[in-house]
C-alpha cells in the first residue's frame, strides 16, 4: 500500500495530465468550426453554447490519451478529438429534445432548447455533426502526398464514423427508446450500453491509436478497454441518477425511472449493478496489461470514472 504522500504524488500527475489533454481540447474546440455567414450568427451562438458550456472531454481525452500511448503526436490527432466531441455534444442537444428525454438543464446550465428554441437546436446538432465530417475530412486532404499517414486518417475517421452512427450510438438510441416502458433483458440492456454509450467511447480510443499507427493486438486491447470502460460509465451514470447531488450534476436526478428508461438498477437492482460496476472497471484496466506502466493513465481514468459523484 503506498504511502499517502506517495499516492498523492500520483494522483497530482495523474490529474495534471487529464488537464493536458483535456486544455489542448479546449484550447482548440472551435479551430475546426467553419467561417459561418453572418446571417447565421444565431446558428453559432447555439453551437457554441453547448459546446462550451463545460464537460469533463472525456471522449477527446481518450483520444489524444491513446495516440500518446502508442507514441505518436497528439497534436496531430486534435481533429480527430475535437470531431468526436462535437459528435457527442450534438448528441447531448438532441437527447435533451422534448421529443427525446426533455431535460431543462444540462451541466448546471439550461438546455439548448430552452435557450434558443427547438428548432434552432435540432439545427446546432445537425451543424455539429457536419462539423466533424469538415474537420476529419480537410485534416486527410493534408495527407494525399503520404499514403501511410492518410490511410491512418481514413480509418481512424472511419471508425468514429461507425462508433455514432447506427451501427454505434444511434442505433443503441433507437433501442433505449424502443425499451422504454418493456421489461428489458439483460441482455437487451448491454445491447442497448454497447452501442449508446461504449461504442464513441471504443472509437474515440480507436481513432487516436489509428492516428499513432496502432498494430492489430493494441487495437484489440483498446477495444477491450473501451467495451469495459463504456459499460461501466453508464452503470455509474445510472446510479447517479438513482442516488446522486443535482448540484453537483448539474441536471435532475430520477429521470430514468420517471421516463421509464432501461437502466442497470432498474434491471439488476442497486447492489448488484454496484458490484458489475467493479468488475467492469477491473476488466478494463486488466484489457490495459500488455501496455504495462504506460497504460497508467487510462488505467486510472477508468477508476475515476466509476467513482465519480457528477
Amino acid at each position: 500500500m503506498p504511502s499517502n504522500a506517495l499516492y498523492e504524488s500520483r494522483k497530482m500527475r495523474k490529474d495534471a495530465e487529464y488537464g493536458r489533454y483535456k486544455s489542448a481540447v479546449d484550447e482548440h474546440l472551435l479551430d475546426f468550426i467553419p467561417d459561418i455567414d453572418r446571417n447565421s450568427d444565431t446558428l453559432y451562438e447555439s453551437m457554441c453554447y453547448s459546446l462550451t458550456a463545460g464537460g469533463k472531454r472525456i471522449r477527446p481525452v481518450l483520444t489524444l490519451a491513446a495516440c500518446d500511448l502508442l507514441g505518436g503526436d497528439t497534436a496531430q490527432a486534435l481533429p480527430y478529438a475535437c470531431a468526436v466531441e462535437y459528435i457527442h455534444t450534438y448528441s447531448l442537444i438532441h437527447d435533451d429534445l422534448p421529443a427525446m428525454d426533455n431535460d431543462d438543464m444540462r451541466r448546471g446550465k439550461p438546455t439548448n432548447h430552452k435557450v434558443y428554441g427547438e428548432a434552432v437546436a435540432i439545427l446546432a446538432g445537425d451543424s455539429l455533426l457536419t462539423c466533424a465530417m469538415d474537420a476529419m475530412l480537410k485534416d486527410m486532404m493534408l495527407y494525399f502526398d503520404k499514403p501511410q499517414e492518410l490511410a491512418r486518417r481514413i480509418r481512424a475517421a472511419n471508425i468514429i464514423v461507425k462508433g455514432s452512427g447506427i451501427r454505434g450510438m444511434i442505433g443503441g438510441q433507437i433501442a433505449d427508446i424502443e425499451a422504454e416502458e418493456r421489461k428489458v433483458s439483460p441482455e437487451l440492456l448491454d445491447y442497448i450500453h454497447l452501442n449508446k454509450t461504449a461504442a464513441l467511447i471504443v472509437s474515440a480510443l480507436l481513432a487516436g491509436a489509428y492516428v499513432a499507427g496502432a498494430e492489430r493486438a493494441q487495437l484489440e486491447a483498446l477495444s477491450v478497454f473501451g467495451e469495459n470502460l463504456g459499460l461501466a460509465f453508464q452503470i455509474a451514470d445510472d446510479l447517479l441518477d438513482v442516488i446522486g447531488d443535482d448540484t453537483k450534476m448539474g441536471k435532475k436526478s430520477g429521470q430514468d425511472a420517471h421516463h421509464h428508461k432501461a437502466s442497470y438498477p432498474a434491471v439488476h437492482g442497486l447492489a448488484r449493478s454496484e458490484t458489475r460496476l467493479a468488475e467492469l472497471t477491473a476488466a478494463a484496466a486488466n484489457a490495459l496489461t500488455p501496455f504495462g506502466e504506460k497504460a497508467g493513465f487510462l488505467a486510472n481514468m477508468a477508476k475515476a470514472l466509476a467513482s465519480r459523484t457528477a
